[in-house]
């Protein structure tokens, strides 16, 4: 029996969260029976655990570690969506498709409504603030309605100050002047005048950063998707659906959290 006010976990989220085992795999335990708390046998997969019970898998105590206790997901956020808890003109949303077990989650950082691509979601508030005004590295395919020319290589070289970057911002803008960091990298796949398409890598995010930074070269952009964020990618996801983090992102998370807390 759990005490009254003990805040509890699901249990494979528990054991993945707690050990090197996936949640796939600690389910899989579940099923096998090679899991107990407090002693029990336990095979429902549905079962909550509280931080002071004493969980074994295959006779191995699983040990709870503060700040631990959090999940993320990658979300393959499509084309129309709204990163937002709702909108008043109705609009299509990001929960309308993860749907309500996700509405407590928090985006780290945001695609517009015409972008597409990688976003991460956490329950953690930790795991937010670490990632969201992070420098780590973002990579975007984009595609614009023209000719990168010299000028704007240069300034993804170097970097650029507007005094008025409204151009390429939503009408309702409050955002005026921008300071837009040397691109970590670029890589221009097509260059004509109808059209060019090229990877961008940058490392913060900033309000609408990209299309403003184009159109000040007068250049629309056509088509916007971030591929990775932070080395998190995509792995195949399809548009639409999402996934929790591997072993191995959650191994890096903690070290980075480690690393930045020092």
């Amino acid at each position: 029996m759990k005490k009254e006010n003990s805040k509890t976990t699901r249990l494979n989220k528990y054991i993945s969260h707690n050990s090197d085992y996936s949640r796939r795999e600690a389910d899989r335990l579940i099923e096998e029976g090679k899991v107990t708390i407090n002693g029990e046998t336990v095979e429902n997969l549905a079962t909550q655990v509280a931080e002071d019970d004493r969980v074994t898998v295959e006779n191995k105590t699983i040990k709870h570690e503060e700040n631990k206790m959090y999940t993320v997901i990658v979300y393959n956020k499509p084309k129309g969506e709204l990163v937002t808890k709702k909108d008043p003109q109705g609009r299509r949303i990001i929960f309308d498709t993860l749907g309500a077990k996700y509405k407590g989650y928090m985006p780290i950082g945001r695609l517009d409504y015409a972008s597409e691509g990688v976003l991460l979601l956490t329950d953690s508030v930790d795991v937010y603030n670490a990632l969201v005004h992070s420098d780590l590295e973002r990579i975007y395919k984009v595609k614009v309605n023209g000719l990168i020319t010299k000028s704007c290589e240069d300034a993804m070289m170097t970097g650029l100050e507007l005094e008025d970057a409204t151009a390429g911002a939503r009408n309702d803008t409050r955002i005026k002047s921008m300071s837009f960091k040397r691109f970590d990298g670029y890589n221009i796949q097509t260059n004509t005048e109808k059209f060019s398409k090229l990877k961008v890598a940058i490392s913060e995010g900033q309000n609408r950063e990209l299309r403003r930074f184009f159109a000040h070269f007068g250049l629309d952009v056509m088509d916007l998707k971030r591929i990775e964020f932070g080395g998190i990618s995509l792995n195949n996801l399809p548009t639409g659906k999402s996934r929790f983090f591997t072993r191995k992102e959650y191994e890096n998370l903690k070290d980075y959290i480690k690393q930045i807390s020092r």
